[in-house]
């Protein structure tokens, strides 16, 4: 089905924590704890796993440990206050962005700061291996760390498996308290490794089996069952730029002079090659010399346990959909040396120190549960320094619906759930006859094959299969954006005090009613590479697609948009926005599909299924603000709506 949305791996994982307001929503550690009069506790450092129950004796002191110390800088609160200011249309400092070195001199660390940060690490007798902007990273073995940290590192049943972590949260020493925003590494859940690795060749060929529809509609499924009391369509081929640039009011703006970029991990080999093939082939506008940029790092990492050649998709995917829509854009992949945290905070963090664009689309993320407060307060820093450069960061909102089917658990995702990025959430769309918009629903898909004699569908609707990432996060408070326009219902549903509520705004994600894209892949036996084209979704493509439209909205505006969330709440209720609804034409919707047993040929069969459209978990696109589609879909009138007047 191809909606692969990209798992992180994160430094740590954590059962679902409770909201902390306060310091650690702007980004600084909790303070002082009673029983450590000299040192200052760093909140979040032990994982919520770490029980007395799970304990099953101290690390051995010879152990190794890789650890970062993520720097607050020297005014935190500071940032967070600016952060919103510049991001706020009613403010008068709105669009009065810094830059990156202006944002460096007044918020981040002193060199002060940093000697004494490394002074503290050294002479605990571990060894500094690192120096950046936001961290000072070390290494060293568990006597040194817990030296340094005053805490023990002690062993701890996670399930079937046994990790290091603290004992209790790690502190610092009382002075230094106010340049240590948090601390990462000390836990080692999952197994992260350290030896550099090559990247593997593309993944075995996908393909979609026929027949399509051209556009939504285009194709009748006449000799299979009806669905929801009529025959029902095809799935569509794969939309492509033309289709998508008309269903969200692109008009003739094209991105020019705007800057995208695009974080995943790893990175494809023929990016660059797949690229051009495929605005050839389907009508994009040809990519000009020196418009696809790569930022790489030196080396990679983990590449088994992250799934490497899986990421080259999620790069094409992007670059070809923003290209696709917003087609003079300039492009910038940042690729992370693995899908874990500390390096994807890397390639954000590279983005923002070098100011590579105003725009970044990022099409990965993981449960809230996996998310520990340490984690939090890192990303919410690098999110706060773009917002005052005038940069925004559109994160896709999932693919698990309410993610009950896929963890157990009904959560949102990360970072999505951060009240610094726009979550962007995901709809089928319809697109007609010459290139027409005819509606959307929310993204969510239950899935019934066809029954032996080939008369009906077995167990029809069938199950869930896919839908949307969306809801109330339990662990970050309701922004003031949000006020007045997410029903208490839903901003309400973990707590008096209101929630963040995922998504803010939504795009094509279905794989559906899905996006055509070209990539090269290896062939089932391994010995060939090819190009090949396949339809594809999720909010992975969601999240590039907003992205390219706020590329066009910041070429009508003629300026930087910077964080968007609050000009995108303000504009609710307009014409700009498509009110998305899940049941839009007052009957059930259905598409046909007929797919390859095996992915990529008849060989080894055909499977024949209906997709109902508008099926989200327990989640539900209703008229109004909700948690499927956020405020809802771009319509037209949207980008111009950003222009000076």
């Amino acid at each position: 089905m191809r909606s692969n949305r990209a798992k992180v791996r994160a430094v740590s994982m954590a059962a679902t924590l409770p909201m902390l307001a306060g310091a650690l929503a702007l980004g600084i550690p909790a303070a002082h704890a009673a029983d450590h009069p000299l040192r200052d506790l760093v909140a979040g450092t032990r994982p919520a796993w770490a029980t007395a129950k799970a304990d099953k004796g101290a690390t051995s002191d010879g152990a190794r440990v890789s650890a970062r110390v993520y720097l607050a800088g020297k005014d935190a609160a500071g940032l967070a206050a600016y952060a919103k200011a510049v991001s706020d249309p009613d403010s008068a400092s709105y669009g009065a962005y810094l830059t990156a070195k202006q944002a460096q001199a007044r918020f981040g660390a002193t060199k002060a700061q940093v000697a004494a940060v490394k002074s503290w690490l050294t002479a605990a007798g571990l060894k500094v291996t690192g120096v950046t902007r936001h961290y000072v990273s070390v290494s060293g073995d568990v006597a040194a760390a817990e030296k340094a940290f005053g805490t023990q590192l002690h062993n701890f049943a996670k399930g079937s498996k046994t990790y290091r972590a603290p004992a209790s949260a790690a502190s610092v020493p009382q002075g230094l308290a106010d340049a240590v925003l948090t601390v990462t590494g000390l836990d080692n859940a999952p197994h992260m490794a350290t030896h550099d690795d090559q990247l593997p060749p593309p993944d075995t060929v996908f393909r979609n089996a026929g027949p399509f529809s051209s556009y939504y509609g285009s194709k009748t499924a006449s000799t299979l069952p009806s669905a929801y009391g009529k025959k029902i369509p095809y799935a569509v081929k794969g939309y492509t730029g033309k289709q998508l640039r008309a269903a969200y009011g692109a008009g003739k703006r094209t991105g020019k002079g705007v800057r995208v970029a695009i974080t995943d991990a790893y990175a494809s080999p023929t990016i660059a090659y797949d690229a051009g093939t495929y605005a050839k082939r389907n009508g994009d506008a040809a990519w000009k010399t020196g418009q696809l940029h790569q930022v790489l790092p030196k080396s990679y990492t983990n590449t088994e346990d992250c799934g490497a050649s899986g990421w080259y998709g999620e790069e094409t995917l992007d670059v070809e959909a923003v290209h696709a829509v917003a087609p003079a854009a300039d492009v910038t992949y940042v690729g992370a040396a693995s899908c874990m945290d500390g390096d994807l905070l890397d390639a954000l963090g590279k983005v923002v120190d070098e100011h590579l664009a105003d725009i970044v689309s990022n099409s990965w993320g993981e449960v809230e549960a996996a998310q520990t407060p340490d984690l939090a307060a890192a990303y919410d820093q690098v999110f706060q320094l773009g917002a005052v450069e005038g940069i925004g960061f559109y994160f896709s909102s999932g693919d698990d619906g309410d993610e009950v089917a896929s963890s157990g658990t009904k959560q949102v995702d990360s970072p999505a759930n951060s009240a610094w990025v726009t979550a962007v959430g995901g709809t089928s769309l319809a697109v007609g006859k010459n290139d027409t918009y005819l509606w959307e629903t929310g993204w969510g898909t239950d899935k019934a094959t066809l029954s032996a004699d080939g008369k009906s569908w077995a167990d029809f609707p069938g199950a869930f299969t896919s839908g949307a990432g969306g809801g109330t996060s339990r662990t970050v408070a309701e922004p003031d954006y949000q006020r007045g326009v997410v029903p208490d219902a839903l901003a309400k549903a973990n707590g008096v005090g209101g929630n963040r509520v995922v998504p803010d705004i939504a795009a094509i994600a279905d794989p559906n009613t899905g996006f055509l894209v070209g990539q090269t892949q290896s062939s089932p036996d391994g010995k060939k590479q090819a190009y090949s084209e396949y339809r594809i979704g999720g909010t992975s493509l969601a999240a590039p697609a907003i992205a390219a439209v706020q590329a066009l909205a910041q070429e009508a505006r003629g300026k930087a948009i910077g964080f968007a969330n609050p000009a995108i709440y303000a504009k609710y209720g307009s014409k700009v926005y498509h009110d998305v609804t899940d049941n839009p034409t007052g009957k059930g919707l259905a598409v046909a599909r007929i797919d390859f047993v095996n992915g990529y040929d008849a060989t080894g069969g055909l499977a024949t299924s209906v997709r109902s459209l508008g099926k989200d978990s327990s989640l539900a696109a209703v008229k109004g603000y909700d948690d499927v589609t956020g405020v809802g879909s771009p319509a037209s009138g949207y980008v111009e709506s950003y222009r000076r007047r």
